[in-house]
């Protein structure tokens, strides 16, 4: 990626992020938990709920990072097995509903004529990229936080529906599953081939194409 596109993936990076752990602390707070508003995770500067570490990281191949997740004290819940679930799903959904919003923009701006041509480097093809960005974005981070490996929010969703039992045993996974996630990270760039790519690389382009009216 070029300087100036990685300059332009900057701020729709950071609001898909900000608004998924936003989105977190919003819905725990709507089911009793005030964790994350009382420690000034409940809002939308972006400097909150940056990892320095996991920022960078997502800048550099293969943008694998994270942010800082926000925190959750289920004791505060009515259901606390159904009602973290619902907290889990609220990032994933919040970056479809973003990515949505993006995929409408672009329409729009396409066919205002604002955007769509890239010939030289000006405001409205700066605004074209970043909004294209911004698609993709927000259902990369919608597929890959889907997935049931902990600790994404895949598995705290898939922990909500299962049976109590069935929820026990694989909550016994969850001391590995940062390892595990780990490899298979590691795993693309060392064949070439990546189990995380196969999950995440679907969704976005099919759902992409749709949300964007076939723009991307």
């Amino acid at each position: 990626m070029d300087p100036i596109a990685l300059l332009l993936l900057i701020p729709p990076l950071l609001f898909a992020l900000t608004v998924h752990e936003w989105s977190h602390g919003y819905a725990a707070l709507r089911l009793g938990d005030p964790t994350a508003r009382l420690l000034g995770r409940l809002t939308l500067n972006p400097l909150a709920h940056l990892d320095p570490i996991g920022s960078v990281l997502l800048l550099l191949p293969p943008h694998f990072g994270w942010a800082k997740p926000v925190p959750v004290d289920p004791r505060h819940f009515r259901h606390p097995r159904r009602d973290f679930m619902w907290v889990a799903l609220a990032g994933p959904l919040s970056n479809l509903v973003l990515a949505a919003a993006s995929g409408l923009l672009l329409q729009g701006l396409t066919a205002a004529g604002i955007a769509g041509s890239h010939a030289r480097l000006d405001a409205a093809a700066a605004i074209d990229v970043m909004v294209r960005f911004s698609v993709q974005i927000n259902l990369v981070l919608m597929a890959f936080n889907l997935i049931p490996i902990f600790p994404l929010d895949g598995s705290r969703i898939l922990a909500g529906l299962l049976s109590p039992g069935l929820a026990v045993r694989y909550r016994a996974f969850e001391p590995v599953g940062p390892f595990l996630l780990l490899g298979l990270v590691i795993l693309g760039p060392l064949t070439g081939v990546s189990p995380i790519g196969a999950i995440v690389s679907p969704v976005v382009l099919g759902l992409g194409r749709v949300i964007s009216g076939g723009l991307l």
